[in-house]
């Protein structure tokens, strides 16, 4: 028997960062949410762990040490499985692109493991355990919109607004963004605290300015998309990937074909909020 997992695409709707800690990270206050676009994951029964990487992204990760094998390996460390589990990966959300892809990946192989192994454990057990390998991964844990506080691992649910079913549009430059360099360049200004009950459009990526630093090409994304009608447009994450949301699937779809027809070699994808 396969089992099947979907890894939805992770997206910031807003990043606030606050300070950076004594421990190097920074303290943030983000919105999480979850797209109907994403990786998948299957996985059968074996007496040994393995993964398969395919898909269009395949190319620019290894399967050594996935966060996939990485998150196999701790539940059965906690769970004290003795077995195995054949693991396969379908990669569609492009690399250090602000989507948490990997995190997404590493959360959808805990899901698939604790049904495969049985384990029948709650979903907060095994974000404490996605704790471990990435301040994203409880969230995508969960894959439901979610405020984060601390390094992200603080979560509590956002029902301020129901997102589920708004168009989004994701749009990439195909550059990467390592995470490093751009919370580096952060300017260390707390510019306020997230306030939820303002509308989005009054929210804010505070990674924007350090990305746009070290490339223009996030600027050039974030104005496409304000022109074509996002309502509001923003930075994912560290980005490099932006994101625009849209009244109806209508205009969506027509700010993707203007993208694809005016920047060929950028990468997009409509696709609606979980």
């Amino acid at each position: 028997m396969t089992l099947t997992e979907a890894a939805p695409a992770k997206v910031n709707l807003a990043l606030h960062v606050r300070r950076r800690r004594p421990d190097g990270y920074h303290d943030l206050e983000t919105i999480f949410a979850f797209t109907d676009f994403g990786d998948t994951l299957h996985g059968a029964a074996s007496d040994r762990l393995s993964l398969i990487v395919e898909g269009e992204f395949a190319p620019t990760i290894g399967a050594a040490d996935n966060l996939v094998l990485r998150a196999a390996r701790a539940l059965a460390t906690a769970a004290e499985v003795a077995g195995g589990a054949a693991l396969r990966l379908t990669k569609r959300i492009p690399v250090a692109a602000g989507l948490g892809g990997g995190s997404a990946d590493a959360a959808a192989a805990l899901r698939l493991l604790n049904r495969l192994w049985q384990l029948d454990w709650p979903l907060a057990r095994l974000a404490e355990i996605g704790d471990e390998l990435g301040a994203d991964v409880p969230a995508c844990v969960f894959g439901t919109t979610q405020v984060g506080y601390g390094r992200g691992e603080k979560l509590t649910p956002y029902i301020e607004a129901d997102l589920a079913g708004t168009p989004i549009l994701l749009v990439n430059p195909r550059v990467t963004m390592p995470t490093g360099p751009v919370f580096a360049g952060w300017d260390g200004i707390d510019h306020g605290a997230l306030d939820l009950a303002l509308p989005l459009t009054e929210m804010r990526n505070d990674l924007t300015g350090s990305a746009r630093s070290i490339d223009a090409v996030i600027g050039t994304v974030l104005t496409a998309l304000d022109e074509f009608g996002a309502i509001p447009s923003r930075m994912s994450g560290s980005g490099a990937t932006c994101l625009g949301l849209f009244a109806d699937e209508r205009a969506c779809a027509a700010a993707h074909d203007r993208i694809a027809s005016g920047f060929p070699g950028w990468w997009s994808v409509a696709t609606t909020l979980r």
